[in-house]
């Protein structure tokens, strides 16, 4: 598997014990992977529409949608209707949830330092610059069917 898409077939790994390594570090603080994520930016921004949330995650609505139940019914937001806008639903922390928020940059730093354990300063750096330019590629690729991918000769 690894001669054919070798370099899709380690990030595939990669994002595996990444997300393992993640719900170990976030399982004390009764989170799961990706919880933290809606938690961390409330922190940045509380009070902000559902759908804003959606945006600055880059997530499917309702991943999100789901997410923000889950944490609701922990206690650790709420949603309530926009004044401004009756149609959006603003997501606040709960005292509860701000209460976490340490907790939850503590175990988002050590995902970082154990994701690169052993790298220099200088190899830290490559590392994100050649991760951004994956994410580019991919972003700029232009999306089609696995037949066009295979070919003239696929058609015949």
């Amino acid at each position: 598997m690894t001669e054919h898409g070798g370099t899709s077939h380690l990030i595939v790994r990669l994002a595996h014990a990444h997300r393992n390594a993640a719900a170990a570090l976030l399982q004390p603080l009764g989170l799961h992977p990706g919880q933290e994520l809606v938690l961390m930016r409330l922190g940045e921004e509380d009070g902000q529409p559902q759908s804003r949330l959606v945006h600055a995650l880059d997530l499917d609505p309702s991943t999100v949608s789901r997410t923000v139940q889950r944490l609701e019914r922990k206690g650790l937001l709420t949603r309530a209707p926009s004044p401004a806008d009756r149609r959006a639903v603003l997501v606040t922390l709960t005292p509860e949830g701000r209460a976490l928020l340490p907790g939850v940059h503590a175990a988002w730093a050590a995902l970082d330092a154990a994701t690169a354990r052993g790298l220099s300063e200088r190899r830290r750096a490559e590392a994100v610059r050649l991760l951004r330019h994956l994410e580019r590629g991919l972003a700029e690729a232009p999306a089609r069917p696995a037949d066009d991918a295979r070919g003239d000769d696929a058609r015949a």
